[in-house]
């Protein structure tokens, strides 16, 4: 894919959040408006969607600057979600911009417009993801602070890239994703996309996925931006390999929160207020356990940045502010 401009529509500062690493977490105020439905094609002014080359091949993915003549303060890499895509940071990308943050978020291996095997599920094992992090890390070749930032699935890829070489990173952080497997609930849900994957087409998946209902409640792709036709534009590129490999992992993943405690990065949990599939509790159990910022955003479920982006993306780079100030020796978190 060549690079390319978009435009979009400039976002207002959302409402503040505040630091909690070992207290009852920071609640943003609920959307006084319903979730955005903007189509996922629309990105601020700037913006270039593009293959990355790395050293493990080329990986589609969303590049928007830092807003002009606001100083730059460092790069964000946000990894999507399980069926999910970068798509899904579409309506943060402009909020962290006007703070100063180039926003870069990444089709996995496999997922949406990046390539991947259809039929190796070995190519999807969670090391070779966490290494495919690693190299596009690497392969932004930025002189500024790098903050990880991955959302369910791409959380959990996230810890793995970050336990195997955190020394690219400048803090991790974790978006409605939690320290082990999935809720039994979800595993249902998950189990049950895997049966009829391992049946049918892609194409013929999609429209049973339909005739059962909203894809979001029986199975099938999380809820994104776009509306239908781009849930099922992203579906059928994504490898059936990936959904199948990676949704086995959701289901057995185990808890290395112990281990992601002893990487010497700060780590930021957020989600919604409500979570189907990492109870927000358990959320705000393994903050805790990390000494992690917490934040939660109220009226958000389980995809923050779709269902409520200005205040997640506040919350993001508040977090991030808080570390240049905290290494400059001027204050916290505001």
């Amino acid at each position: 894919m060549d690079p390319h401009p978009r435009s979009c529509a400039s976002y207002p500062h959302p409402v503040t959040s505040h630091p909690a690493p070992a207290s009852p977490p920071s609640l943003l105020p609920p959307a006084s408006s319903s979730p955005p439905s903007a189509p996922s094609s629309v990105l601020p002014a700037g913006a270039r969607a593009y293959r990355l080359r790395t050293s493990r091949g080329e990986f589609a993915v969303v590049d928007v600057p830092p807003a002009g003549g606001v100083e730059p303060k460092g790069v964000v890499l946000s990894l999507p979600g399980f069926t999910g895509s970068k798509e899904d940071f579409t309506l943060v990308h402009g909020p962290l911009a006007a703070r100063g943050y180039r926003s870069v978020a990444v089709d996995g291996r496999g997922q949406y417009e990046s390539d991947g095997p259809v039929d190796d599920e070995s190519a999807y094992a969670r090391a070779q993801l966490a290494r495919d992090v690693l190299a596009q890390a690497e392969a932004l070749g930025t002189d500024l602070p790098l903050h990880l930032v991955g959302h369910s699935l791409g959380g959990q890829i996230a810890r793995a890239a970050v336990l195997e070489d955190h020394s690219l990173f400048r803090s991790l952080t974790l978006i409605s994703s939690g320290p082990a497997r999935i809720s039994v609930s979800q595993e249902q849900r998950v189990k049950l996309l895997r049966d009829a994957l391992s049946r049918m087409t892609m194409a013929q998946c999609w429209e049973a996925i339909l005739a059962m209902g909203p894809p979001e409640e029986v199975g099938g792709p999380a809820r994104g931006l776009g509306g239908q036709e781009h849930l099922r534009r992203r579906w059928l590129g994504t490898s059936p390999a990936q959904l199948l490999s990676t949704g086995r992992q959701l289901c057995v993943e185990p808890d290395l929160v112990t281990e992601l405690a002893a990487v010497p990065l700060p780590f930021h949990v957020l989600s919604g207020a409500h979570d189907d599939t990492w109870p927000v509790p358990d959320l705000d159990a393994m903050a805790v356990r990390l000494n992690a910022h917490r934040t939660v955003v109220a009226g958000a479920e389980h995809s923050p940045t779709v269902d409520r982006p200005e205040p997640t993306a506040h919350a993001l780079a508040t977090f991030w502010d808080g570390l240049r100030a905290h290494h400059n020796g001027t204050g916290a978190l505001v």
